[in-house]
């Protein structure tokens, strides 16, 4: 490389079409380096990856002083503060043991049902038309609903929820916005967390069984938890929960349109579905980045890092990392071994994966069995631009509308009958 490499560059439309390419780009110079524009060190080898999200000398804390954030940002940065993502032990473990309860094997296999339920309806509603937008018809809709339904948040009150998540997200996923979305992300957490005190408070209406807005009631009511704590964590539940699953359901799909071999292997072999999902997530991961901090002095990969010093895991790029994934390029749902980062790592490893395993597999089952000629349509997939987060904005696909006959039946194909084999670490 010319110019001294910088991750910045991913940000650029033109590299995130190729950001795989990109990556290789700077792991073939450098495994980890310092990248004088973000002032951080980067890691983009799968070693070097897995070993630093495993150090207990790096932290996980976000914003260690609240006085270097910029005044527009601060509000929302301190309640990410509170949120179990942020945090270290003791407190990471601490906040993560109420809403685990949540997110169990058990408890993710009882919203099955509920999964099919919502895909038959958005399908059996585009299918006569030929054609729809993935991003906007299933991937953003479903996931929303899903996390909603677990919140207990009623029907009317989503749309509200969905539209101050986008900021949130927007900032977390980048650390360059100008003062203005900075100003509106730490509103929108405001009013979020507003709306979840008074859902989380609220007496008129008992919870459903077994919901999380049912746990965390008790818990609030039962022990001396930060109320606050508890509403920062509801709030990232929701803005997780929905926006990673969204980019997996997108990616996933333009992956097996790219890619047709695979797609007809996957329709014909249902028995791979649990493999396909785990290659889907490595082959582009709806979180590329796992930042952490060191709290001391430390050697990694060989390198001296400075205590303070942030340190950028890319685990997009540890992903395609030749060393550990032969052919990283190629989609191989029988790829043996290796341990992919899409989900993280250690303590921290994703709270949802065992739910977004699932949504993303029955939603794959449907699209392949019950939308026949499915491909791409319309103009070129677009990319979100983040550093963090990799996920399409557009994905416009047509397909062969079903006849009379055909459309009376569309509801009794296969629905994901390994569910087992999907729930995987929690």
């Amino acid at each position: 490389m010319s110019t001294p490499p910088s991750l910045l560059r991913a940000f650029r439309p033109q590299v995130q079409e190729r950001l795989y390419d990109f990556y290789d780009e700077l792991r073939s110079a450098d495994d980890l380096f310092w990248d004088r524009t973000l002032r951080a060190w980067v890691a983009t080898g799968h070693a070097v990856v897995s070993e630093a999200v495993d150090d207990p000398g790096l932290s996980s804390v976000r914003y260690p002083d609240m006085e270097d954030v910029p005044e527009e940002l601060r509000p929302l940065a301190e309640v990410l503060s509170r949120q179990m993502l942020y945090n270290d032990a003791p407190d990471h473990p601490r906040l993560r043991a109420l809403i685990s309860k949540a997110f169990t094997p058990r408890a993710v296999r009882t919203l099955r049902g509920r999964i099919v339920e919502a895909v038959d309806r958005i399908i059996t509603h585009a299918a006569p038309t030929g054609r729809m937008d993935i991003v906007a018809d299933l991937a953003r809709p479903l996931p929303l609903t899903i996390i909603c339904d677990l919140l207990d948040v009623p029907e009317q009150d989503r749309p509200a929820l969905a539209a101050w998540s986008e900021p949130i997200a927007e900032a977390i996923g980048n650390s360059r916005l100008d003062d203005d979305r900075n100003r509106e992300a730490s509103q929108s957490m405001t009013d979020m967390l507003a709306y979840f005190r008074e859902l989380l408070t609220r007496r008129d209406t008992p919870p459903a069984p077994h919901t999380l807005r049912a746990l965390v009631s008790a818990q609030a009511e039962n022990t001396d938890q930060d109320l606050d704590e508890l509403l920062a964590n509801c709030a990232l539940l929701l803005i997780a929960g929905h926006e990673t699953t969204t980019h997996f359901i997108g990616n996933a799909t333009l992956a097996l349109l790219r890619h047709p071999h695979a797609a007809d292997q996957l329709r014909g072999r249902a028995d791979l579905m649990p493999a396909a999902v785990e290659e889907l997530l490595r082959y582009d991961a709806p979180v590329q980045l796992m930042l952490r901090r060191a709290r001391r002095d430390l050697e990694l990969a060989g390198r001296t890092i400075s205590e303070g010093q942030t340190v950028l895991l890319v685990g997009g790029a540890a992903n395609r990392d030749p060393a550990v994934f032969p052919d990283p390029h190629v989609l191989d749902f029988e790829r043996p071994g290796g341990r992919h980062m899409a989900f993280g790592h250690g303590p921290h490893f994703c709270l949802g994966a065992a739910l977004a395993r699932l949504e993303g597999a029955i939603v794959l089952e449907t699209l392949l069995t019950r939308l026949p000629g499915l491909r791409l349509d319309g103009a070129a997939p677009q990319w979100q631009r983040s550093l963090n987060f990799r996920g399409l904005t557009r994905l416009d696909v047509a397909f062969t509308p079903p006849s009379d006959d055909q459309g009376a039946a569309m509801g009794s194909g296969r629905r994901c009958q390994q569910d087992t084999t999907l729930m995987g670490e929690t």
